[in-house]
């Protein structure tokens, strides 16, 4: 069989991918005609693609790569585990250095009594896992009752049976018999789209809230969790209102509902602090890992879960795990990876330097006629698309049109921005300088007055 390099034209790449790779989140037909980007190589914050244009990632892959491309000491971490264990399980009472260091070293950076962890290859792994830690838990509590698992609609927690039914993507929904029974969905603090005439305050308290309903609605005795991200990231980067998080606590607190706080996206230095939980004064009895724990360059996830949880799991045998838990070479590379965020102060700039300076730029493009709001917390940040910025109107036409529109001249400009409906978003790598915070605004700006002139031609309300 003939192997194409990455020095192919890229008509044979595309040629090729299209014949054999199916995509995720993809209508793969559609992307076969149009021909997919071909990415070669990466270096800190910049992508290059087969036909030479260099990128500037403003998403860090998908939200993961904290430290950036090309960090030679993840690789050197890498081969040096592959070549002393590159494998073994932590089923059959056994453990290996990597995976117990790495357990120790999250132990010491989460907040609270959250000192114990179950490894996963993925957060979609690690929500699936915590379903069946919560009931499991509450199981040898001898409330075998307490099932039901609470989330928010437009959430996020992975795309399994299980963690894509703890999400609250209806598109998802909607394929392969979704949600499982047991997972109930309250509304989402989505105040620029849902907040109507109420004040940002009201309008947290009034969803945080929404919860406590739910949990009388079900009963108290029935419910086992509520989960959450403390700031929805593939939703659209939807900030709560300041009176969210503290209301939501109170309720849990009241009903003794355990918390779990999806940091997947928000964990590692995102949100300017280790976890999101520290930035929002969140009290999480599990915390959801994964992407920024590699910086995305190893497969890893996992569930840090409190001394109380803990307790009760390991007085019993709790039939779960994956062949892959706790890798060697996934961990090994992982200790590596927060080293680097620790000793090059990566996260503590992040909070002191370049997110405030990120903050004030990215803020500056709500002066465009396309953009209604910029909400951005750390590396982290979003920007509504409106034809209306004191209503707060959606265009007329099919959500996401719009936001599409903008997506395709970001790409054009050498410039990787999502699009969730009519969000464009924003997750660059922590290690991003003043000079490329600059050319990102600078190529987003240019790219909205594109998308802007192109709706105008177009006639799109």
């Amino acid at each position: 069989m003939n192997i194409l390099t990455a020095n192919s034209p890229t008509a044979e790449l595309q040629a090729r991918d299209a014949a054999h790779h199916m995509h995720p989140f993809t209508t793969n037909a559609d992307l076969a005609s149009k021909g997919a980007r071909v990415i070669t190589r990466a270096e800190g914050c910049w992508l290059t693609d087969s036909d030479g244009h260099r990128i500037l990632d403003a998403m860090a892959g998908l939200w993961c790569v904290n430290v950036g491309y090309g960090r030679k000491e993840l690789a050197d971490a890498a081969a040096r585990q592959m070549q002393e264990l590159p494998y073994y399980n932590t089923f059959f009472q056994t453990t290996h250095v990597p995976a117990l260091n790495l357990a120790a070293k999250l132990a010491e950076l989460a907040p609270g009594d959250l000192n114990h962890v179950f490894f996963a290859c993925s957060g979609s792994e690690a929500n699936d896992t915590n379903l069946r830690l919560v009931r499991t838990y509450w199981q040898e509590k001898g409330q075998p009752e307490r099932q039901v698992i609470i989330s928010r609609w437009n959430g996020y927690h992975g795309s399994s049976v299980g963690s894509g039914s703890l999400g609250g993507m209806k598109g998802m929904h909607a394929q392969g018999g979704m949600p499982i029974p047991g997972i109930h969905h309250i509304d989402q603090p989505h105040w620029w789209a849902e907040g109507g005439d109420m004040t940002p305050e009201d309008f947290g308290l009034a969803r945080a809230q929404e919860l406590e309903k739910a949990i009388l609605e079900i009963g108290q005795d029935k419910v086992a969790a509520f989960i959450a991200e403390p700031i929805q990231g593939a939703g659209g980067v939807i900030v709560p209102p300041e009176t969210y998080w503290p209301e939501i606590q109170r309720i849990v607190d009241k009903y003794g509902i355990l918390l779990i706080a999806d940091e997947v996206i928000c964990g590692f230095g995102r949100t300017g602090k280790w976890f999101g939980s520290q930035t929002l004064d969140i009290r999480p009895d599990i915390m959801t890992i994964a992407k920024g724990l590699s910086s995305g360059y190893q497969p890893i996830g996992g569930s840090i879960v409190s001394d109380e949880i803990a307790k009760v799991i390991d007085a019993t045998e709790f039939n779960h795990g994956y062949t892959y838990s706790g890798h060697p070479v996934a961990c090994a590379v992982a200790l590596e990876n927060l080293r680097i965020l620790d000793e090059e102060g990566i996260v503590t700039r992040v909070r002191t330097e370049t997110a405030p300076y990120l903050k004030e730029k990215f803020e500056s493009l709500t002066d465009h006629p396309l953009v209604g709001e910029a909400k951005i917390v750390g590396m982290m940040g979003s920007l509504a698309l409106t034809p209306n910025k004191e209503t707060r109107a959606p265009f007329q036409a099919e959500a996401g049109t719009v936001g599409y529109i903008t997506r395709e001249r970001c790409f054009a400009n050498n410039l990787i921005m999502r699009h969730v409906g009519d969000r464009m978003i924003i997750s660059p790598p922590l290690v991003i300088s003043r000079d490329e915070i600059d050319t990102l605004i600078d190529r987003a700006r240019l790219s909205l007055d594109e998308a802007h002139a192109q709706i105008e031609k177009a006639g799109i309300k």
